[in-house]
């Protein structure tokens, strides 16, 4: 869950640093009276469990000791003060003395009893009751909502009628300072207004860059200047809820407000401090009061708070006899709690699983022995036997005391390799001697509990009802015979491991249904594993075209990644940027997103929906989102979520879970009935459910289960509502759509439930999960939701047991009417088999008739004459480049053939070569030398030329900042050759470019830079390796061959490297066969050519034992 309480003392803290410091909500919201910001004075006075005292004296505040003190309980506890928990204008040691009476003391509050742990000190406030006001800050869909008060204190009453309201909407101005007065403070005295205004319009700003989500000050209070000076503002009850989804944005701003340091020193030298992001301790979260955390329980909180998976424990009843173990989203329709999901590991959830079965077998011995309840829905993603493989090491490690308490243990799971899984425990049952029944996909995710329990299951038989008439996929083309060349020079052959699409016209759909068999979309993050999903789904769907089009990945570079189609292989191409992907791929119009909040996708009118697969995002993000989404008529599916499957057409990313569950719940064609969930695990269940008792999902949708989802349950139910393919409707978790239903705008029968209904068994807030949601934290509970739906038409089963049975008579009765008209299965495609290809090539191909380099057949490649620098153009560039360039590539291998054999590269092989080594070994040799010091000026010259004038450096800027930087210009310089004794190689070079390349700017300004070089030395000439570097840069760039993004890559990656290593073998070989003619003997280099110095070196000190 993303919102979360903090304790007062923590928020007051907040506003004490920021209140003065965050910025300005708005530009125009600045102070316009000398504002006197309340004084950071709060202590916390904590109790010690294991020493049974409080904190002492020595660390408290100088303050605490000298002024009148209010103290009081801080643990989330409404109501303080009608509770007796408040003690006012205290000394330290009476307030001491009240702390220590209650301390590590049961206190009962309302309904709730709970241990007192944590006090609040504050200096005492005397002050006239009207000068008491009250403040709230709450965040809903729309935006955040002011409620003010002139009437506060303990007696404050009904606040949502007396209070008035300030509206701050999404993507609305930011009201003025006149609205704030008229709307809220039009009972206040005239001589406060300005003050409360600059109060309230701070105190939003740091509800907002904090990212508060929930903010109340009873009471506030304005104290009338002295002397005529300005009023003041004190707050004193105060409670508060943060984003915790936001610790990544503002976990650094949440610490420096809880550094006391900072409150030691005065203000002025704190601004000069800079604030770095670890400086100060990290927010503390607490428990809501009566739930005092168990050393188990807080064990798994610290454990699910260091991975992305979902570990949840509450122990209601140590001595209790039944205990769960619940996984993914069938969590929260189950009582017991406890709870992993979003795919732990297999060693997180060893540590789970023996944590909750420590605490089973504690104790005596139950007379009628203990439960243990292993279920969950079908997951997703969730590997279901690598967490299996966790909870059996734990099992294994406890035989003898599960044996003692005879403990039973009920699974039920589905899921990717659920088969292996439930395996795995059946066979761990013959052998542990403790009672272990296993339960797949085939039973209600319920119905293990009255089975455990030992009363009577109710079992519905599947009936598996036919589908709707499928559509006939087109039938595939006739083959190419072996070796026939397409027109764009491809080869099409029926044992070709890779299938390729084109790209598709736009497909026009209604509004109401976003996806079909013809939807196209970018996945944004580098997801294999999904994407490899949703193309099996597509193939067994008998998709034309892959439903994924391309990757977004803006950290790897531009490439393309191997998936399967079918047996067969495809290849899909990676971006590094949405622009790329969109110009590339115009039929595209969905983004299934696996990063974050991506405001850049909004900024293409192809793109129609984005679903936000991530968890984590903000809520104000998350609200912004969805309000830009609006605007521009985008559908938003999550964020937090699984996506959702439209059968026989598309699935978002990992929905609907691997292949053995698409098929098993016949999720490769459509059937008639569309729903929507917040919880991934269950939409998965409904999918299994849907398929055995109706003739299967027509639509589902996983909302998400932030607080702020892009798209809710009545949008989706009022698109199934408009499409005349889906008869029936199913809502799970939410009951918001009775008006709809009320004012006739869903006229198709809906069953719903509302998730939930064992809230009741918590006496306090209890997480469920992924899912956000709280038992006991909406003043309904989920059977009056579901009461309500009843009433209101919605057709709603007495349990979740019986969802199943009310399922099938619903189906029943739209098959009786016509309205459903069931028609033959089909067969799925089965028995995948797949033969990986070893690697990729792009650039030839030698089979059937004739050799092809990258599309050119070889015959034609001598027809036209063109030229070992065509050859490399073209495997080098799968291009064909004009004549001037292949001739200037050759020129560039004649060049660099050799430069005589005193040069490491040379030496090397002439070294090996005289060792008696083969061609090979000898020319490795020579070749292992080129790199940054030898060969590598061309890499190294192309890079640092070409930077510079892309930065708009002059040719002097160039020199001198190099020189600053003591750098030496890659490409300038030459031991021999000078401006007197140019060196030819380089004349040649210039002269060839002048006169056939079309434009030659980098080589003109590195004859810029020369001039000032060479106006230095004379020997700081333009090299030959800087010459080629230059001019090949202007090959790449203005040929009109490549793009500027293609040429800047082939320089990354090191093709002028190859150039010089291709024609530098030349030279080795030429080296090589030379030595090996003069029977040249093994050389020892001479050794007065070596100075050997051993006078530094130490006699070593063996150290022996007799």
């Amino acid at each position: 869950m993303s919102s979360k309480a903090i304790r007062e003392y923590d928020a007051k803290l907040l506003l004490a640093y920021w209140l003065e410091r965050a910025p300005p909500v708005d530009p125009h919201t600045k102070l316009t009276t000398p504002f006197v910001f309340p004084a950071p004075k709060v202590a916390q006075v904590s109790w010690d469990p294991e020493t049974n005292t409080i904190t002492p004296d020595i660390q408290l505040p100088g303050w605490v000791f000298t002024t009148k003190l209010v103290a009081k309980p801080d643990q989330l506890i409404k109501r303080r003060g009608k509770a007796g928990l408040l003690a006012l204008n205290k000394s330290w040691e009476e307030a001491k003395e009240w702390i220590s009476a209650r301390a590590g003391k049961p206190q009962k509050v309302e309904s709730v009893t709970g241990t007192l742990s944590n006090f609040i000190l504050e200096p005492f406030l005397p002050h006239p009751s009207n000068a008491e006001y009250y403040v709230c800050i709450t965040s809903q869909r729309e935006g955040d909502t002011i409620l003010f008060t002139h009437e506060g204190g303990v007696d404050i009453g009904d606040v949502d009628a007396k209070a008035l309201k300030l509206d701050i909407l999404v993507g609305k101005p930011f009201p003025s300072r006149d609205q704030f007065i008229s709307t809220l403070l039009k009972h206040v005295p005239s001589e406060k207004q300005a003050t409360l205004v600059d109060f309230l319009i701070r105190l939003y700003s740091v509800y907002v860059d904090l990212h508060f989500a929930y903010l109340e000050i009873n009471p506030l209070v304005c104290l009338d200047g002295v002397n005529g000076g300005q009023p003041t503002i004190h707050y004193l009850d105060m409670a508060a809820k943060l984003d915790q989804t936001a610790d990544s944005i503002c976990g650094p701003k949440w610490a420096i407000a809880r550094d006391l340091t900072v409150y030691e020193s005065s203000h002025t030298v704190t601004q000069s401090k800079s604030v770095s992001a670890d400086r100060g301790p990290p927010m503390v979260w607490p428990a809501p009061f009566g739930r005092d955390l168990t050393k188990e329980e807080a064990y798994i909180q610290k454990l699910d708070g260091s991975t992305g998976a979902s570990l949840k424990l509450t122990v209601l009843n140590p001595e209790g006899r039944i205990w769960t173990m619940v996984a993914g989203g069938g969590a929260s329709v189950l009582a017991n709690y406890g709870e992993y999901s979003g795919a732990p590991t297999e060693g997180q959830t060893y540590e789970y699983a023996k944590t909750i079965i420590d605490l089973i077998t504690r104790g005596k011995p139950h007379p009628e022995g203990k439960i243990l309840i292993i279920g969950g829905g079908i997951a997703n993603f969730t590997n279901v036997a690598a967490t299996f493989k966790g909870i059996i090491r734990a099992l294994k490690e406890y035989k003898t005391p599960l044996i003692n308490h005879q403990v039973r243990i009920y699974v039920r799971r589905g899921g990717p390799n659920y088969q292996e899984g439930l395996k795995a425990m059946r066979l761990l049952g013959e052998s542990l001697g403790v009672p272990i029944k296993v339960y797949g996909p085939e039973t209600h995710i319920t119905q293990i509990v009255p089975l455990a329990l030992g009363s009577t299951a109710p079992s519905i038989p599947p009936t598996s009802p036919p589908s709707p008439t499928p559509s006939q996929a087109a039938a595939a083309p006739d083959t190419p015979a072996v070796g026939t060349i397409r027109p764009d020079g491809q080869r099409s052959q029926p044992d070709d491991h890779i299938v390729r699409f084109e790209t598709s016209a736009n497909h026009n759909r209604p509004s109401y249904r976003p996806f079909d068999a013809t939807t196209r979309s970018f996945v944004y993050g580098l997801q294999p594993r999904a994407i490899q999903g949703m193309l099996d789904f597509d193939y067994s769907c008998g998709r034309e075209t892959p439903s994924v089009a391309a990757m977004i990945y803006p950290f790897g570079g531009h490439h393309i990644q191997k998936f399967y189609w079918g047996t067969k292989e495809t290849l899909l191409p990676v971006y590094t940027s949405v622009d790329d992907a969109v110009k590339k791929h115009p039929d595209v119009d969905i983004v299934v997103n696996f990063a974050s909040s991506r405001f850049c996708l909004f900024h293409y009118p192809q793109i129609k929906a984005i679903a936000i697969i991530a968890e984590g995002v903000p809520e104000r993000h998350a609200r912004d989102i969805l309000h830009v989404a609006q605007s521009k008529s985008v559908h938003i599916i999550g964020p937090a979520t699984v996506g959702g499957i439209k059968p026989g057409c598309f699935k978002i990313g990992n929905s609907g879970g691997m292949m053995d569950n698409i098929i098993a719940s016949k999720l490769y064609r459509p059937g008639s009935v569309g729903y929507v969930s917040k919880s991934g695990g269950m939409s998965n269940e409904l999918n299994n459910i849907l398929s055995l008792y109706t003739n299967g999902t027509y639509e589902g949708i996983a909302i998400g289960g932030d607080r702020y989802p892009g798209s809710t349950f009545i949008d989706h139910l009022l698109r199934y509502e408009q499409d005349p393919e889906c008869k029936m409707l199913v809502l799970l978790g939410e009951y918001r759509v009775i008006d709809a239903v009320k004012e006739g705008k869903i006229t198709k029968p809906i069953v719903a439930w509302a998730i939930g209904t064992c809230a009741k068994m918590f006496a306090t807030e209890v997480q469920f999960g992924h899912a956000g949601s709280m038992a006991n934290s909406d003043k309904e509970t989920a059977d009056a939701k579901n009461r309500a739906m009843r009433e209101a038409g919605f057709i709603v089963p007495d349990t979740f047991e019986d969802l199943p049975q009310v399922l099938k008579d619903t189906y029943d009765v739209l098959v009786s009417k016509g309205t459903i008209k069931p028609a033959a299965e089909r067969e799925p495609p089965l028995g995948l088999i797949r033969k990986p290809a070893a690697f990729i090539s792009t650039i030839s191909d030698e089979r059937g008739q004739e050799l092809i380099y990258a599309g050119m057949r070889i015959t034609d490649v001598f027809k036209e004459d063109i030229g070992l620098g065509g050859v490399v153009s073209l495997l080098w560039f799968k291009r064909r480049l004009p004549q001037w360039a292949a001739k200037f590539i050759e020129m560039v291998l004649m060049l660099t053939a050799d430069h005589g054999p005193a040069v490491s590269g040379a030496m090397n092989t002439i070294v090996a070569t005289r060792a008696g080594k083969d061609l090979i070994s000898s020319l490795s040799s020579g070749l292992l030398t080129i790199g940054s010091r030898f060969g590598g000026a061309l890499d190294e010259a192309a890079a640092m030329f070409s930077s510079a004038r892309d930065t708009g450096l002059t040719p002097r800027e160039f020199v001198d900042q190099s020189r600053k930087a003591n750098k030496l210009i890659s490409g300038i310089g030459h031991k021999i050759k000078s401006v007197n004794n140019p060196d030819l190689r380089v004349q040649l070079v210039k002269e060839y470019v002048l006169k056939h390349f079309p434009s030659h700017s980098l080589l003109d300004y590195a004859l810029a830079v020369e001039k000032v070089t060479t106006a230095k030395k004379d020997t700081l000439i333009l090299n030959v390796d800087g010459c080629i570097a230059v001019c090949f840069v202007d090959l790449l760039r203005d040929s009109g061959a490549f793009t500027r993004e293609e040429a800047d890559e082939y320089i990354k990656i090191g093709t002028l490297n190859g150039l010089f290593v291709l024609g530098r073998s030349i030279g080795f070989i030429g080296h090589h066969l030379d030595q090996k003619r003069l029977r040249a003997p093994l050389y020892r280099h001479p050794a007065d050519d070596i100075f050997i110095n051993m006078a530094d070196v130490s006699q070593p000190r063996v150290l022996g034992r007799i």
